[in-house]
């Protein structure tokens, strides 16, 4: 989705951000600390590939953060983006839902294709496993955080290309913007070549295989 959202765009307005796992340092920071760096400014876009969130799920379900860690954060999460938010920013937030079948079902793909197995990590088969308990632990993220201020917005992600343009349709409907006339542009001619002669060098050019 990300992929999508962001092959079109200016790379100097939009911007993703996948943290890796914490350092020693930032384990020992207040748990928000190391994502204020990266929240957006004025006329950019930042999209979190992750984000805060992973607290209440693979932290949770994983046991990578303890019960206190866990419901401290499900407590100060909707204030801390309500905060954020009417500071200006417009945050949006996606799950992406998708069923029991479905997800085995990629899984299964993944490890027979070998373009995709890659793509298949430790964790991935870890929470196929523990399907229920990402189940519960959706369902307790959902209770504390879908608030009035910042609501999650589902998509049904069971087929790939019709959840890619149904959340880019919503997403483009949540932000206001005007037609921007833009300049018409004319393709100068070259210059003349003035006697220039491409010149008889021994390029090491690549097999022409296709």
């Amino acid at each position: 989705m990300i992929k999508r959202l962001t092959e079109r765009v200016s790379p100097r307005v939009f911007r993703v951000v996948a943290l890796p796992a914490p350092s020693e340092r930032e384990r020992t920071q207040i748990y928000f600390q190391r994502y204020f760096e990266h929240l957006p400014a004025g006329g950019e876009i930042v999209i979190f590939d992750r984000s805060w969130y992973n607290r209440a799920g693979v932290e949770k379900v994983m046991g990578f953060c303890t019960d206190d860690q866990y419901y401290r954060f499900l407590k100060l999460c909707p204030a801390w983006e309500k905060d954020i938010i009417d500071a200006g920013v417009t945050l949006i937030k996606y799950w992406f839902e998708v069923s029991k079948e479905e997800q085995t079902r990629r899984f299964s793909q993944r490890i027979i294709d070998g373009r995709k197995t890659w793509k298949l990590s430790p964790m991935d088969l870890e929470s196929h496993r523990r399907w229920y308990d990402y189940s519960r632990a959706r369902d307790a993220m959902f209770a504390a955080t879908d608030t009035k201020t910042s609501p999650w917005y589902v998509v049904e992600a069971n087929d790939k290309r019709r959840a890619r343009l149904n959340c880019i349709a919503h997403f483009l409907s949540l932000i206001p913007y005007e037609h921007i006339e833009r300049p018409k542009i004319d393709l100068p001619p070259r210059q003349k070549a003035k006697g220039y002669r491409e010149p008889n060098y021994p390029y090491n050019r690549i097999p022409e295989k296709y």
